[in-house]
């Protein structure tokens, strides 16, 4: 199999988040939380507030703990949250953020008040900076005794930009991966113990973000035939492409790619004025 690419641009007229660390306590305890996604705007040297709501879906009292974290998006175009991550220092909006209270208890239907503060430092550089404001059940008095834990965890994601710095970033790779896995045509429930691996093939395309602020692409990928009849479209997935950083985006194809000729083609908006898009050629080398 053989691919050949082009990338170019054309004019136009212009996280997430709920993490669940153990599925059981999901079914036992429900943990909600809104908004899941905070972005602000402010000045250097002054502060921003607002109310974050914690649900509780609970027979009995939980006690729930809140957290302060960074967090990247990985190369399978998911987040990844931590207490501190050094990659992320220079665009944490981290240290600025502040919860009140930090411990709560609730149980069922009861909905906690939770405020922030967001503190902006006189010396912040204009671009936008990403942080996470994470709550976590604690364990109960029986899971102590037993030494076992189940906890679910919710996340909202800010993004505060500050001063007006402009979006910059292009489309920079476009390309299909071939990974091995169950067969996609099968269901599930009907797979065997020991389904046989089958190729899987993936549409990756790759954005650079070259400047100080964030952005979310919107678009999609379209695989069209050697006659150009379309055969597969797939809208982009709702990723933050972060300041300074690659985002690579990947999306599993339906379609055998080892049977014929395809182009693979990417059209992908920014928010920067003008259309990302590039293409490649799919297809198996002929021999004479």
């Amino acid at each position: 199999m053989h691919t050949s690419a082009h990338l170019y641009r054309i004019g136009l007229i212009a996280l997430i988040l709920t993490a669940v660390d153990a599925p059981q306590a999901a079914a036992q305890t429900g943990l909600g939380l809104a908004p899941m996604r905070v972005e602000l705007r402010a000045a250097p040297g002054t502060q921003r507030s607002g109310t974050l709501t914690v649900s509780v879906d609970s027979a009995s009292t939980q006690r729930i703990r809140s957290e302060l974290d960074d967090f990247y998006i990985d190369p399978t175009s998911s987040p990844q949250f931590d207490h501190a991550i050094a990659s992320e220092a220079e665009t944490s909006c981290r240290p600025w953020l502040s919860l009140n209270p930090r411990e709560m208890e609730g149980s069922d239907g009861q909905q906690i008040q939770v405020r922030y503060t967001v503190r902006v430092p006189a010396n912040a550089q204009t671009g936008s900076y990403h942080c996470a404001a994470g709550f976590t059940t604690l364990p109960v008095a029986g899971e102590l005794a037993t030494g076992l834990r189940t906890a679910v965890r919710v996340i909202t994601a800010f993004y505060v930009v500050v001063g007006d710095p402009p979006i910059q970033g292009k489309l920079k790779e476009i390309l299909v991966e071939t990974v091995k896995g169950p067969d996609p045509s099968v269901k599930q429930a009907a797979q065997p113990e020991h389904p046989e691996e089958v190729p899987i093939y993936q549409a990756v395309i790759v954005l650079e973000n070259s400047g100080r602020m964030h952005f979310r692409p919107t678009g999609a990928i379209e695989l069209l035939a050697e006659n150009s009849e379309l055969v597969e479209r797939v809208e982009l997935p709702s990723v933050p492409s972060l300041p300074g950083r690659n985002l690579r985006i990947v999306m599993p194809l339906k379609t055998d790619l080892s049977k014929g000729t395809y182009k693979l083609r990417a059209r992908v908006d920014i928010g920067a004025g003008e259309i990302e898009e590039g293409s490649v050629t799919i297809g198996t080398t002929r021999r004479n």
